[in-house]
């Protein structure tokens, strides 16, 4: 790896903290914020309302559902419409329909099924918003790699806090409190993109008319044509169905269980803190290659699973979450640059739908065999065998020639 990575003398001298970049930062905070804290303050207004464990899971599959079934269409109207346009639709949405769920929490216990539509429209405008993230950065920020890494510090950040700070606030306040707080985080989203100046508010121009059911076809046949994006999409689908979906699951119960929930809190903590030394690294490191890079950083996610599977005393593990997350955020930096420098922008809202619906896909299911797997075969067994797909994955990455042969590209 260290033969592949090189440090860019002049990547320093590149403009980051425009004013543009900077609004787009400060939404993109404000929004992620928001996505931290609407899962706990969602759990503790459910669980007060009367319905049970079983109404969390709904609740929050109610949440993420939708994103997972509709963001493809959302890179169409992404890229038809504008990305800032639909970007600030979808936080004036998710702002609207969370202050009404948070005012029937506040008026008193509202039906759980009125909970679950409002919360599947919240998701329906997540799928809206994300697909913009990846057209609206580069073109606010010449040094696309280190914007990217930037945003990835500020995730990680924002995954850590976003909990505690929704935790604190149930301390001292009730769970509809919380959650129209978290809804004000879309509106100061909003108002942060409706303030750019750099990207038009409205779609880049386009020759003739085009139907809804040909931009999407378009998308598909400009994801399928590259032969570097769709083979890492497919690794990924194995590496979360057999690596990440049972780590998450079997990993995260055994800590609570076997250490308890105050170790479980450090060891997050320390995953967060790695990927912000991770985006740290990728702001720096620039690889000639960067997915061969950033494969070769993927198997330090291995020691995740291997350091719950081994027993580790507690600082241990968290060490080895650290490490991984320092491997994770530099991956995730080396692919979104990739994706984001080599596709064009009339199409790239749609070809990072296609990337990011097929990345998710296998997770949900993954994270559900995990449990009834480890009855059968044992919580270590699996959990090894999760270390080990982070090794696999790398490996079946690197003997692509178009994945380790793609080059950096400066945009």
């Amino acid at each position: 790896m260290a033969r592949d990575l090189h440090v860019k003398e002049t990547s320093s001298d590149l403009p980051l903290w425009t004013a543009d970049f900077r609004l787009f930062f400060a939404a993109r905070t404000t929004s992620l914020l928001g996505d931290a804290m609407l899962p706990v303050a969602i759990t503790a207004a459910v669980i007060r309302a009367g319905y049970g464990a079983s109404g969390v899971g709904y609740a929050l599959a109610a949440l993420v559902a939708p994103f997972a079934a509709l963001i493809i269409f959302g890179g169409v109207l992404s890229d038809r419409f504008g990305a800032r346009r639909l970007m600030v639709v979808s936080d004036t949405v998710r702002l609207c329909f969370q202050a009404v769920l948070a005012l029937l929490f506040l008026l008193g216990t509202p039906q759980l099924w009125q909970i679950l539509v409002l919360l599947a429209l919240v998701g329906a405008g997540s799928a809206l918003f994300q697909p913009g993230v990846a057209s609206i950065t580069p073109r606010i920020a010449q040094d696309v790699q280190k914007a990217n890494a930037t945003l990835r510090i500020s995730e990680s950040v924002t995954v850590v806090i976003g909990p505690s700070l929704a935790g604190l606030l149930l301390v001292v306040s009730s769970p509809a409190t919380v959650v129209a707080l978290d809804a004000l985080t879309y509106g100061v989203s909003g108002t942060c993109l409706l303030l750019l100046r750099s990207v038009p508010m409205g779609p880049d121009a386009r020759d003739g008319a085009s139907s809804f059911r040909s931009d999407l076809v378009e998308g598909w046949r400009e994801f399928r044509a590259r032969t570097w994006l769709w083979s890492v999409i497919v690794v990924f689908m194995l590496w979360q169905l057999a690596g990440a979906g049972p780590a998450m699951t079997l990993g995260n119960s055994t800590l609570v269980t076997d250490y308890g929930a105050s170790t479980f809190g450090l060891v997050m903590s320390s995953l967060g803190a790695g990927s912000v030394l991770g985006g740290i690294v990728a702001i720096r490191l620039r690889p000639r290659y960067p997915l061969r890079a950033g494969a070769l950083s993927m198997t330090l996610w291995a020691f995740m699973p291997l350091g719950v599977a081994l027993g580790l005393p507690a600082p241990l593990i968290a060490g080895c979450y650290g490490v991984s997350g320092v491997g994770m955020a530099f991956w995730i930096v080396m692919f979104h640059t990739s994706v984001q420098t080599h596709i064009p922008q009339d199409v790239l809202g749609r070809v990072h739908a296609y990337d990011a619906a097929g990345s998710l896909v296998m997770k949900p299911v993954g994270q559900a065999v995990a449990g009834p797997l480890a009855v059968v075969a044992g919580t270590v067994p699996l959990l090894c065998v999760s270390a080990s797909m982070a090794l696999v994955a790398c490996a079946l990455l690197l003997t692509i020639p178009a994945v380790r042969g793609l080059k950096r590209v400066e945009r």
